[in-house]
């Protein structure tokens, strides 16, 4: 049998799939840091060592698991001198069962529109699981499995049930749950997340692949494979660039003008209700509620009106929904994201419109927050202001919220917000209009 030699990164995330403390391990941060063999071998020794167990791996799509995170599992079944006489390997059933009766089984984590709850984890009782490329599977999907882990002789053996999570950079719910609280050394107990660069894997190979990488990428690409970088977005549908998001609280010569109020509405839990209270394109503050009642969200916008001297025509708030409630009552300007589209432009109806020239304002460097709360979350939101089907000949149009949801892991309540200020610039008195 082969002994495990990790690298010093891959060692501190064993020692964490193996202590009683952690539950959800996040391990990796760019390419080549040696993820997929840590969570081969961590899966392969811990079936074998433990008889009648069960672990998952899960990644995104079935077939690409297959072609991966599978070939290494094989390799490191070789390693260990195991060879196809010594388990079976059931295609049809994804399963992979040892001689002690444990088994691995083959997880396919993609978001399916029928089945929006995950339920097919339902019959799952695994006593650990493994997540390979985990920004690619949606947070839901994650939480759920979770809920289906320490179902299988954790007690009889001693196993602290896990979640191994890799992954390259990505500003979804990896960079919220992982990478963000680890570098505010805010992560929770049973959070722990090792960040390893191919500088830190040993192998002969790395060191090409990152001389032909260096020469041939983008610095998009270089930032985040190589070093790390999860500050970057590497979507190619990306509507406005980092560095213009990050300029909206540097841009202090932005001159303030006419007062507006937008507003996303929510009610008791459903998304976050967000208010925002603008001086021509500064804004100047925020509120954001996590649960609040329909007349408490019209005191608050009341409250606003009155503190910033803002004219009632100059108010907004989204229509759709419970939004409706509060603009029937206080009788102020509704917002439907499914609008007709003004100024006769190729749009898919009066929300993307506004996303679009959201963007536009936004990497002009026409806006200036200088609120300072909620930062964090409007830099993570407004890098998913993607466009989407980009290669149909049809009207422009964004990536859709529900998208945006599973892979943000919530709603985006604060660009959703800021884009509603878009409405009073589409019109044709608007003054700040960027060509």
């Amino acid at each position: 049998m082969v002994t495990f030699e990790p690298s010093k990164k891959q060692f501190e995330a064993w020692e964490y799939l193996h202590d009683k403390e952690s539950v959800f391990i996040g391990y990796g941060g760019a390419a080549f840091s040696g993820k997929s063999y840590l969570l081969a071998w961590w899966i392969v020794t811990s079936a074998l060592q433990y008889s009648d167990t069960a672990w998952g791996v899960g990644r995104k799509e079935l077939t690409n698991l297959k072609k991966t995170t599978l070939i290494t599992i094989f390799k490191v079944l070789n390693e260990v001198g195991l060879s196809v006489n010594d388990y079976n390997y059931n295609q049809q059933n994804n399963t992979l069962t040892f001689q002690n009766g444990s088994v691995i089984f083959l997880i396919d984590t993609a978001y399916k529109p029928s089945d929006v709850m995950f339920e097919r984890f339902g019959g799952l009782e695994l006593t650990s699981c493994a997540i390979d490329e985990s920004a690619e599977t949606s947070y839901k999907a994650i939480e759920i499995l979770s809920t289906r882990i320490g179902r299988r002789n954790n007690q009889k053996h001693g196993i602290t049930p896990k979640i191994l999570e890799t992954f390259n950079p990505s500003k979804n719910h990896i960079y919220s749950r992982y990478y963000k609280p680890w570098t505010t050394n805010t992560l929770t107990s049973e959070y722990k997340f090792v960040k390893a660069l191919p500088s830190d894997n040993p192998s002969i190979e790395v060191g090409p692949y990152v001389e032909r990488l260096l020469k041939t990428a983008d610095k998009i690409t270089v930032q985040r494979l190589i070093y790390g970088n999860f500050e970057y977005d590497d979507s190619p549908n990306a509507l406005i660039d980092y560095d213009s998001i990050t300029n909206l609280w540097k841009n202090d010569f932005v001159e303030k003008g006419k007062g507006y109020i937008t507003a996303d509405i929510a009610r008791l839990g459903s998304d976050k209700a967000v208010v925002m209270v603008w001086k021509g394109l500064v804004v100047v503050e925020i509120v954001s509620i996590a649960k609040s009642k329909l007349n408490e969200l019209q005191a608050i916008i009341e409250a606003l009106k009155s503190k910033h001297e803002i004219p009632h025509s100059n108010i907004i708030a989204d229509e759709d929904g419970v939004g409706g409630g509060v603009i029937d009552f206080m009788q102020i300007k509704g917002f439907k994201n499914g609008g007709k589209v003004l100024r006769k432009e190729n749009y898919l109806n009066l929300k993307t419109q506004c996303y679009y020239w959201l963007a536009k304002y936004v990497n002009s460097n026409k806006i200036y927050i200088e609120a300072q709360e909620n930062k964090e979350e409007i830099i993570q939101e407004l890098e998913w202001v993607r466009s989407y089907k980009i290669d149909a000949d049809t009207k422009l149009r964004i990536l859709p919220k529900n998208l945006i949801k599973e892979g943000l892991g919530r709603s985006p309540d604060f660009t959703d917000t800021m884009m509603m200020r878009m409405y009073f610039e589409v019109q044709p008195q608007g003054t700040y209009y960027v060509s």
